[in-house]
């Protein structure tokens, strides 16, 4: 009796198990459809995001208005729409030439891929395929209206982005405006959540993301638009064609792109001179050169000097991740959070004395004498 009784009171199921599995069940249950949610919601979280950093960007300067005698709100309004007024007339006038100077460009890439072609096979008997390229440039020249078909179908398309375009502008302002007018407000609600100690940590790091993506984005726009306007100057003096949209693209993939940028942008507009005249990619090659050693020791260091400096491996690990989980957007938002994290993170990390090394494992060699 004694052995059946145990035997029985082996075989009950544990008080706890139900419970513990109803919780495990239910844990990822709510995962997995907040995972949903925020597929579904990802363009509206990508929004807020992009208006959260820039307000980090615009608050500086609402909080200098302010200090002149500014209210809080106008001030930001005429920030935002004098912000978006500039973008609109400079949009406005470069968007025409640029979709026109892209056509001409599309029109012409197929003859430029066959002299590619042939040049690699005749100088070094390499044989490429160009069908699929061919093929994808068809395609984009399609949805440009280069290769006729429907026009109606085309401007529909073109209006229908436009659209969207504007209304995720507008969408991304609103936010913007509420997040840096009520800045104050909310910061001290989530503030009076904490204890003393983590309020100050709290508004220390706010203080540091300000600063860091304000002066961030305030630089790379200042680099971009030098980088713009002299590569535009040089190629049209050389007669580089589609001068304005290479002029553009190494603008901002030059500075919005970590390490690598320079030469990424530095590449199409070499090859497109390259194929229109040797000497003008002389020229062009000459002065990426010069001009990237006069940006990185003469303007970089004094408009950077207060801003971020991020280690390269970290600047282009943070890209490639904020680039996969959306897209260039993520990749350009990446830097800056990654050197909010930084800077954070050294602010608040304990370090201590490192130990004596016998084995050489922390220190350079020493050279030979």
């Amino acid at each position: 009796m004694v052995s059946a009784g145990n035997h029985n009171h082996g075989s009950e199921m544990p008080e706890w198990l139900p419970r513990a599995t109803f919780t495990v069940i239910g844990s990822v249950l709510a995962v997995y459809a907040g995972f949903l949610l925020m597929r579904t919601l990802k363009d509206l979280i990508a929004w807020l995001v992009i208006a959260l950093f820039l307000s980090f960007a615009l608050e500086p300067l609402t909080n200098r208005l302010e200090k002149r005698g500014w209210k809080r709100g106008y001030a930001t309004g005429v920030i935002l729409v004098a912000s978006l007024l500039i973008f609109g007339v400079f949009v406005g006038s470069m968007v025409p030439l640029i979709v026109a100077q892209v056509k001409e460009l599309i029109q012409d890439a197929p003859h430029f891929i066959n002299q590619i072609s042939s040049f690699l096979y005749d100088k070094f008997r390499i044989t490429i395929s160009t069908n699929d390229l061919l093929n994808k440039i068809s395609d984009l020249g399609a949805s440009f209206g280069v290769s006729g078909g429907n026009v109606a179908t085309n401007v529909l398309g073109l209006g229908g982005r436009v659209v969207g375009g504007i209304f995720q502008t507008l969408t991304i302002a609103l936010f913007t405006f509420y997040l840096v007018v009520d800045g104050p407000k909310v910061r001290r609600k989530v503030m009076a959540l904490m204890p003393p100690k983590q309020q100050k940590i709290f508004l220390e790091t706010w203080e540091v993301a300000i600063e860091k993506m304000g002066g961030y984005l305030y630089v790379r726009l200042i680099l971009a638009g030098l980088t713009t306007l002299s590569a535009f100057i040089v190629m049209s003096i050389v007669r580089v064609p589609f001068a304005l949209p290479l002029a553009l693209w190494m603008g901002l993939i030059a500075q919005f792109i970590p390490v690598v940028g320079t030469y990424i942008a530095a590449a199409v507009p070499l090859l497109v001179a390259l194929l229109e005249n040797p000497w003008s990619a002389l020229i062009v090659l000459i002065y990426v050169i010069i001009y990237q050693q006069i940006e990185n020791y003469f303007i970089s260091p004094k408009l950077t000097a207060k801003t971020m400096q991020l280690h390269p491996a970290i600047a282009i690990t943070a890209a490639i991740a904020g680039g996969t989980i959306y897209g260039a957007v993520g990749a350009f938002l990446a830097l800056p959070a990654a050197a909010i994290l930084q800077v954070v993170g050294s602010t608040y990390t304990r370090r201590h004395e490192v130990i004596d090394d016998d084995a050489g494992l922390l220190s350079k060699p020493k050279a030979k004498k």
